[in-house]
């Protein structure tokens, strides 16, 4: 079978891909041999999650390469799944094998550190090359529409197959089943837009753009979302994980019992760790596993997923992430104070620790779906630390209900902040909102550029378009889970380019004491302004421009450049600066010869711009 054949097999057995995996394996053996692996997706299926993992891993590589790679690995695995037991090659674990592969390419140079390394070592300095920023490798050219379809319909196979390995290579950290999934839809839109390209009626080039979207949202949000909880695993460690999954479940299935919830935490924790360290295979087939679970067991787990599990395989986890809370049990005490009034509490904090600690998070998170998982790990923390304050000899009486008190207070700061950020949201709109997060975001992080500043500060401010005209109780789960995804991005971008000591400690001392800690954040004092040099601002005609998105991000660059030179720069300087600004702009946009107003007004506004902020 040609590998232009099994590229179209591909898309159409791939909602049963991972279908093949036994369910049982983990009860025969830890891993899976190649040969096994093999034989259980079939070679169309095997060949083309291994060209997947190769253009993750050899980013820069050819589509040649990683379609030769994936071949050569296809070839020893149908050997060993045939005859070849006893060779030494079908014994070694699948991830060993691919990188392998790898190392015995020639012209790959970037990879010879790594090849040097012993693993698991040279798993991890792979793993650490993966780039997903933007820019690493050239964005997508959008093809002319009638050359697309053309083609399509003269390489429609080969076409699918290089749109994989396209979207693979510049999405290291997406899974299988998503890139998979993502090439049907865009197979789907392919045959949609094309399928009328004779009809005069038909607009070609509309009906890509209205289509796109559907394609390549899924492609940046289930990138970001792998991402970020590999990052949260790298930098907390297995327990955070497994605590922020455990507010999650409990929230979605409120109605099953600890012990169910608690094996779902372990499965989840395990695929989360397959997954980010590459292993591909396992990383799919604990996926199949655990919607396998759900799916069987939705009678103890939730009565809102039933339309979830009718989904093809590929659809299914997206739409169970995306599903609805169950409702509360109808008898679920309001409270928990079981956990603090018990006497024998301290005793059962002793005897064990984490147990105890998970039975109450598990139990305060079935009660409060209007919480944030982050939230919820917060007090989770605040109650460990009251246990550990409370139980030693020696404390005073009344150390519990102080300890309540806190939490009604954290909980009430929590909420005021959020209550806050809409209000200005509602009263400011897009554009004066992000202004405002610029300033707050420029002062506390000087060191991010212009386009970084920008693009952060746009996401936050797409938060609060998203989450402010929710209701109270989804409000806070909205905006602050949304926010972490943000928060998350520039502390993995603190961790390629260190941005300063507090975006540090901010980003290192505890996940679940970020946002609150990001938001204390103030001026950095350590950071020199910029000097005020010619090329720091400069005035053209293109500020005349009547695209206004064109003029926002320009006077939002300018906005940028002013708190770096001025970073203690307070309102009323800010409103003057503005003000002066805006009236140049209207002077020189109603001359004949617009440059030429700015380059002689320009100097003079920056002269008097000086002299309001040294007043």
């Amino acid at each position: 079978m040609n590998w232009r054949t099994i590229i179209y097999v591909i898309l159409l057995v791939s909602l049963t891909v991972v279908k093949a995996l036994p369910r049982s394996y983990r009860d025969i053996e830890e891993k899976t041999s190649i040969g096994q692996r093999f034989s259980q997706l079939q070679e169309k299926n095997f060949k083309a999650i291994a060209m997947i993992m190769f253009a993750q891993h050899v980013q820069g590589g050819t589509f040649g390469k990683a379609v030769k790679m994936a071949e050569d690995v296809t070839d020893l695995a149908k050997k060993c799944a045939a005859a070849a037991r006893g060779n030494p090659d079908c014994l070694k674990p699948l991830d060993r094998i691919f990188l392998d592969t790898i190392c015995q390419e020639e012209n790959l140079p970037r990879f010879t550190d790594c090849c040097a390394k012993k693993d698991p070592e040279r798993n991890d300095c792979f793993l650490s090359l993966k780039n997903s920023s933007r820019g690493f490798i050239s964005p997508f050219e959008r093809p002319n529409a009638e050359a697309a379809c053309k083609n399509h319909s003269q390489h429609q196979h080969s076409l699918t197959g290089y749109f994989i390995y396209e979207v693979s290579r510049r999405h290291p950290f997406l899974y299988a089943p998503t890139i998979l999934s993502v090439a049907t839809r865009y197979d789907e839109m392919m045959k949609n837009c094309c399928g009328r390209a004779e009809d005069p009626t038909h607009n070609l080039e509309e009906c890509f753009r209205r289509q796109a979207p559907k394609v390549v949202k899924p492609v940046k949000e289930d990138g970001l979302r792998q991402e970020h909880t590999c990052g949260i695993l790298k930098k907390f460690g297995e327990r955070t994980i497994k605590a922020l999954k455990l507010a999650q479940i409990s929230q979605k299935f409120p109605k099953a019992d600890f012990v169910t919830v608690n094996k779902l935490v372990m499965d989840i924790a395990n695929m989360h760790k397959d997954c980010c360290r590459g292993e591909m295979l396992d990383c799919m087939h604990d996926r199949e596993e655990i919607l396998h679970y759900v799916c069987t067991n939705q009678d103890i787990l939730s009565s809102k997923i039933k339309k979830c599990c009718e989904k093809p395989l590929l659809q299914r986890s997206e739409c169970i992430v995306n599903a609805e809370n169950d409702d509360k049990p109808a008898d679920l005490s309001p409270h928990v104070r079981e956990f603090i009034e018990d006497k024998g509490i301290c005793e059962r904090f002793a005897q064990e620790e984490d147990t105890h600690l998970a039975r109450f998070l598990y139990e305060y998170s079935r009660r409060h779906p209007e919480f944030s998982a982050q939230m919820l790990l917060r007090i989770g923390k605040g109650y460990e630390d009251l246990l550990k304050e409370c139980c030693k000899t020696g404390a005073p009486d009344d150390c519990f209900s102080r300890g309540e008190e806190e939490l009604k207070k954290h909980i009430y700061e929590t909420e005021s902040v959020m209550k806050t950020s809409c209000d200005i949201y509602k009263e400011k709109g897009d554009y004066y909102f992000q202004n405002e997060l610029l300033m707050s975001f420029t002062k506390k992080m000087p060191q991010l550029t212009s386009a970084e500043l920008i693009k952060f500060t746009k996401q936050m401010t797409a938060i609060g378009s998203k989450c402010c005209q929710l209701s109270q109780d989804k409000l806070l789960p909205c905006a602050e889970e949304n926010l972490d995804l943000v928060l998350g991005e520039i502390c993995r971008r603190h961790l390629t380019d260190p941005i300063n000591p507090g975006v540090c400690h901010c980003c290192s001392s505890s996940y679940a004491l970020r946002r609150p800690c990001m938001g204390k954040l103030e001026i950095d004092e350590n950071y020199v302004p910029l000097s005020l040099t010619p090329g720091l601002f400069t005035f053209h005609e293109d500020l005349c421009t009547t695209e206004d998105e064109k003029l926002q991000h320009k006077k939002q660059e300018m906005l940028i450049n002013l708190i770096k030179y001025k970073p203690q720069i307070t309102q009323e300087q800010l409103t003057s600066v503005t003000a002066a600004f805006t009236a140049m702009r209207e002077q020189c946009c109603k001359e004949e010869n617009r440059e030429a107003c700015f380059v002689k007004e320009g100097p003079e506004l920056i002269k008097r711009s000086e002299k309001m902020l040294s007043a």
